[in-house]
């Protein structure tokens, strides 16, 4: 999400919890790219993952297991939170290994003070997707699946449109937006009716950043542009579909957009 969010010319810290060798992997990256980050320190080595493709058979990842950052980390991210100015943006994405633990209530914390002073964003899924539903968040990133687990068995056989209309009267999120790989894109602004959008169709390589590319272009149009949302989700489908269409994560040509 930073690297996109840094070729689009959105200025932005990636914040990353880095252990053992690939946690120093990961710092090398963003240095070699010029990309600012702030690291927290933690004891076990930050998880790695594989993805193998070739154009003779379907992607597959290999991810290891989530290791959760110690409570060091987690304290010292909480504190570089509190410490920055009101009015910014903070963007959560991923898993948040170890959310449920009680030492991630200082960073819990600093979150919903964040939704207060600042405008608080999330491509998150388990736990912390949970919570911050329930907390005043501006805008939230799924895809189906995830959509679909914030729901009972039985209200999940209700069409999509009824479940964000649903999703708006239940949650303390202002905007939705559910993604569904190549298929239509759900877009639930504030007090609007949900719309269904159709992102460009191409020939899928590697569907692996998708969602992230999506995220990023839609942070840029939201917060650089300024646009609002339905715009900037126009603006982020065909760089999301690029990204599709090449075996890299967003490190494709830019699309030409007219």
């Amino acid at each position: 999400v930073s690297n996109m969010l840094s070729r689009l010319g959105t200025k932005n810290i990636a914040l990353i919890f880095a252990g053992g060798a690939s946690g120093a992997e990961s710092q090398a990256w963003l240095e070699q790219r010029g990309m600012e980050y702030q690291a927290f320190a933690t004891i076990e080595p930050s998880r790695t993952g594989t993805v193998i493709w070739s154009m003779n058979q379907a992607e597959t990842t290999f991810l290891g297991p989530n290791i959760a950052p110690d409570a060091a980390a987690v304290q010292a991210c909480a504190d570089y939170l509190d410490a920055q100015p009101d009015g910014q943006v903070l963007a959560l994405c991923g898993s948040f290994p170890g959310w449920e633990a009680p030492y991630f209530e200082a960073l819990k914390a600093v979150i919903l003070r964040w939704g207060q002073r600042g405008r608080v964003l999330g491509d998150v899924y388990g736990p912390p997707l949970s919570a911050i539903c329930q907390q005043s968040t501006e805008l939230i990133k799924i895809n189906r699946l995830e959509f679909d687990g914030l729901f009972s068995t039985d209200e999940q056989q209700l069409s999509v449109y009824d479940r964000l209309i649903l999703a708006q009267e239940r949650f303390c999120v202002h905007n939705w937006v559910i993604s569904n790989g190549p298929g239509s894109v759900w877009v639930s602004a504030a007090d609007q009716k949900p719309l269904e959008m159709a992102p460009p169709v191409v020939n899928e390589v590697s569907p692996t950043g998708s969602g992230d590319v999506l995220f990023a272009c839609m942070l840029h149009a939201l917060i650089t542009r300024e646009e609002i949302l339905f715009d900037a989700i126009k603006h982020a489908l065909p760089y999301a579909s690029a990204n599709a269409a090449h075996p890299g994560v967003a490190d494709f040509d830019f699309p030409v957009i007219l």
